[in-house]
């Protein structure tokens, strides 16, 4: 599986000082000099960590060097002030990947999937933009058939696997609820092999949940960010990289 570093909490640390310290750019550059795959931003509309400037600087980085700029958001947040809008940072920045999310503008995180049916009428016309017509898309879903059933019928090119209950049940040491978890994410791989689907993972992944995940099927890409900057106090930035692309790696 590839990882995608997403450097949300490196902007929501320089914020609090209203400086560029630490500077977002410098970590995006450590990120692919280490050998990470893609990076990941979630700009939202207050700016509370990632800005949409943020989004098209890191876009053009990653461009520089080849690798993947995953944008994640809610596609139907307009501009207002700074922020450009969703449409608007897909514009400027043409991610490689685009991965649209339910949340309001005042959710803390991601935390739930893309309800089945929500907006179907404005999500197609979302996906028709010209905006993103280079760009791969991918769905923020819950762990279930149906839910990636949608994402078949609207043509997306991934779904992202909203892992927040199998890192819960992970933590928890319960056996049973790890296979109830991990038997519902098997179920999505294995349907979405049959549609052509790719799959990408993420919320809540770290080092010791990583290797079960695996067990679950062929995952493409974790998006991992939280765990990342927590282990860093630990480990060092670069250690840390370094032990989650060892993980990921690791067949």
């Amino acid at each position: 599986m590839n990882l995608s570093v997403n450097l949300n909490k490196i902007a929501l640390l320089r914020n609090s000082r209203g400086s560029d310290s630490p500077s977002l750019e410098n970590y995006a550059n450590q990120v692919i000099a280490l050998g990470a795959q893609g990076i990941t931003l979630h700009p939202r509309p207050d700016h509370r960590h990632a800005t949409s400037q943020d989004a098209i600087s890191v876009a053009s980085i990653c461009k520089d060097h080849s690798l993947e700029f995953n944008l994640e958001g809610n596609p139907f947040s307009d501009a207002k002030d700074s922020f450009l809008g969703f449409l608007g940072i897909c514009a400027a920045s043409e991610p490689h990947q685009v991965t649209l999310v339910p949340d309001n503008d005042t959710q803390i995180t991601s935390d739930s999937g893309w309800p089945i049916g929500y907006k179907s009428k404005e999500l197609k016309a979302f996906l028709s933009s010209h905006e993103i017509k280079n760009s791969r898309t991918s769905l923020f879903i819950d762990a279930n058939v149906e839910a990636l059933e949608f994402a078949a019928i609207n043509d997306f090119d991934r779904v992202e696997i909203y892992t927040g209950p199998f890192a819960i049940a992970c933590s928890g040491h319960d056996p049973s609820l790890v296979a109830l978890e991990s038997s519902r994410i098997s179920a999505v791989i294995k349907r979405a092999g049959d549609l052509g689907i790719g799959i990408n993972a993420g919320h809540d992944l770290n080092l010791d949940n990583i290797p079960l995940l695996k067990l679950c099927g062929f995952i493409d890409e974790v998006s991992i960010g939280h765990a990342i900057i927590s282990d860093s106090l630990k480990y060092g930035f670069k250690d840390t990289i370094m032990q989650y692309l060892n993980i990921t790696r690791e067949i």
